[in-house]
């Protein structure tokens, strides 16, 4: 049994992400996507997904590039002076590890997100975040230990199986991230939580082609796979550079990848319904 969760990232960050999500959910194979509750579109972002009642909609915790969801001045330790996320710095990360008032001011952040998602009535479908900052061990577990409290019942873990993706194509490099992203499917399954067994997205981020996601679609492993990508109408402000944003939207919305999961029944699934 081969089943798939087709997710975008960065719901509400822009309206051309948006409308990207909105078509490759009406007329492509997108199952899922993941909210970022401080964008700038949010806003119209849960106007559209309340249009969508088959769409899961999930939250994107975000802790870098778009702003904090509580004022500057309450977490001041995860913020620089103009008032953006440092979290990835390596100082900032070490503090979170190391002082129980930074971690306080984390779990603040956190909770802060989970109740501007759950202002907006959807269902919480899944939990991951931006850039994968849930990998940091401290992240992760605030992660789940505050959304037990929000009805979190699903999130990514980043499993991704290179034996996998070398049957799509040549990739160089060993997944560093591999051993942190086991450990937090470990974290999710103890708390009684579903992740999925595989996640595909990282080695080609922003680079998830047609011929890449049916690539992945014709080697999908046993279990349930995760396939995650960032889909764009066009360039936005938060963009990153490189990224094939209107590539993805035309990889979701290829007949040739709906052939191959109905040749292969291949079950296209949401969080939820793990």
């Amino acid at each position: 049994m081969r089943t798939v969760i087709i997710n975008a990232d960065d719901f509400g960050v822009s309206i051309p992400v948006n409308e990207a999500v909105e078509q490759a959910h009406r007329n492509g194979i997108l199952t899922t996507t993941s909210l970022m509750v401080t964008g700038e579109a949010c806003a119209d972002a849960v106007a559209r997904a309340r249009t969508m009642p088959t769409l899961g909609v999930g939250l994107h915790i975000a802790l870098a590039e778009v702003p904090p969801a509580l004022p500057p001045e309450r977490i001041p330790d995860l913020v620089d002076a103009d008032g953006r996320f440092r979290i990835e710095a390596l100082g900032t990360s070490i503090a979170i590890l190391l002082r129980p008032a930074v971690r306080r001011q984390l779990t603040a952040e956190i909770e802060a997100q989970f109740r501007l998602f759950h202002a907006t009535g959807l269902p919480l479908d899944h939990v991951d975040s931006h850039k994968h900052m849930h990998m940091h061990p401290v992240i992760a577990s605030t992660v789940i230990a505050v959304g037990k409290r929000f009805g979190m019942r699903a999130g990514r873990a980043p499993t991704e199986p290179r034996a996998v993706i070398r049957k799509v194509e040549t990739v160089k490099g060993v997944d560093i991230a591999a051993p942190f992203a086991r450990s937090v499917r470990a974290k999710l399954r103890r708390a009684g939580m579903a992740a999925p067994d595989h996640v595909f997205g990282l080695a080609w981020s922003g680079a998830m082609t047609r011929t890449r996601v049916r690539g992945i679609l014709e080697h999908l492993p046993e279990g349930i796979s995760e396939i995650y990508l960032h889909p764009a109408t066009g360039d936005y402000a938060l963009a990153a550079p490189g990224y094939k944003y209107q590539d993805e939207l035309a990889a979701l919305l290829d007949p040739v990848a709906r052939e191959i999961i109905v040749r292969d029944r291949i079950t296209l699934a949401r969080f939820a319904e793990l």
